[in-house]
Formats: structure tokens, C-alpha cells, sequence
């Protein structure tokens, strides 16, 4: 049984951001072309540290196989009828880190500010939650500044610092910082949507 068989969510929900009509729903197999589409919109910046290049059709395909197999879920927001961005929690429940998610979160930079990276996050802690998971790590370069400072607000903390452990699509490496956040800590009181009865 894959993780989204169990989850009490509902899928699509809406809602309204700083004046955009957001929609969050999962990923699933029909999705390749659309996020090869949003890969294909994101600045150069955007990509050069993702941990898989998601502009490679058989990236998605890899990733798509990881949903279907239950070891990724994908939480997607569409906005004017695109790709705003989405949120990925990946787990193994065979490896002795099975009580350990890793968050990927990605916002198209039209939808940056507004607070959907938040929203992202909170649906994934929301999930891992449900999953049972007890941990829910972060990883990027030290150059991203940003996006630790997101990380930080949302109350991750820094746990490992790997020099020259990354490799960028210019060849150059770069620091990886590892960062989590304790998931039974999490309260997701803040979100009215009613759990799948």
C-alpha cells in the first residue's frame, strides 16, 4: 500500500493568495509533461543546485517511478492554469532512516513572496505527520541563502555542514548544509481543511 492510500487528506483543496486562485493536489503520471514544462520556466539559478535535474525527461520519469512505488509524494500548486510549484517528501521505509523524510520545495519565481512556499511545507509537515515520520530533513548549498532563511522561519535547524560535497552543472562544488525538523513538534492547527472520512 503506498503512502497516499493511507493519508486522511483530500485532494484538490483551494485557496486564495495575494489575489492568486491556488490549487494544491498531488503529483501523479499525467503530470510529466506539466513539470517538464516548469522546469523548462525556471531561471538557470533555479536549477543549478537541485539535487536532480528536473529539465531531463527521464529525471521525471525516475520520479514519477518513486511515487508510484510509495517512496515519494508530491504535493503540486497550480496557479493560472501553470505550475507554481511544489513540494516533495521522500522516504524508504526499508532503510534504517525510515522514520525520515527529505523535503524538496520548489516555487516558480512569479509565486515567490506570497507565502506558497509556506503553505508547501506545512501540507508536507502535515503529511509526514500522517506517515508516522519522525524527522524531516533539508538539504542545499550553503550559497543558497534564501533558501536557508526560509528553512529557518519554518523552524529547521542545521545539523551537518559537508565541505565540497555537491557538485554544480558548472563543475565548481559547493558546501552541503543538512538541516531538519522534528515533525512531532509540528501543529498544523492553522489549516481548516477537514481530514478524508
Amino acid at each position: 500500500m503506498t503512502p497516499t492510500n493511507v493519508l486522511q487528506r483530500t485532494y484538490p483543496w483551494k485557496l486564495s493568495l495575494d489575489g492568486h486562485d491556488i490549487t494544491f493536489r498531488l503529483m501523479a503520471a499525467a503530470d510529466r509533461d506539466v513539470i517538464l514544462a516548469f522546469a523548462s520556466s525556471l531561471p538557470p539559478n533555479d536549477l543549478l543546485f537541485l539535487r536532480i535535474d528536473i529539465t531531463q525527461p527521464e529525471v521525471i520519469d525516475e520520479w514519477l517511478h518513486n511515487i508510484e512505488a510509495g517512496r515519494t509524494i508530491t504535493v503540486i500548486a497550480e496557479a493560472d492554469g501553470k505550475v507554481a510549484g511544489y513540494a516533495s517528501l521522500h522516504h524508504n521505509e526499508v532503510l534504517w532512516t525510515r522514520h525520515v523524510g527529505e523535503l524538496r520545495v520548489l516555487i516558480s519565481p512569479d509565486y515567490r513572496g506570497i507565502g506558497l512556499g509556506k503553505k508547501l511545507t506545512n501540507e508536507a509537515f502535515a503529511i509526514a505527520k500522517e506517515m508516522g515520520l519522525k524527522k524531516i530533513v533539508a538539504q542545499m548549498t550553503t550559497d543558497q541563502r534564501s533558501a536557508r532563511q526560509v528553512f529557518e522561519r519554518l523552524g529547521f535547524r542545521p545539523e551537518a555542514l559537508l565541505a565540497d560535497f555537491v557538485i554544480a552543472r558548472d563543475d565548481r562544488t559547493h558546501d552541503l548544509l543538512i538541516m531538519s525538523y522534528d515533525v512531532t513538534g509540528f501543529n498544523d492547527s492553522a489549516d481548516t481543511r477537514s481530514p478524508r472520512r
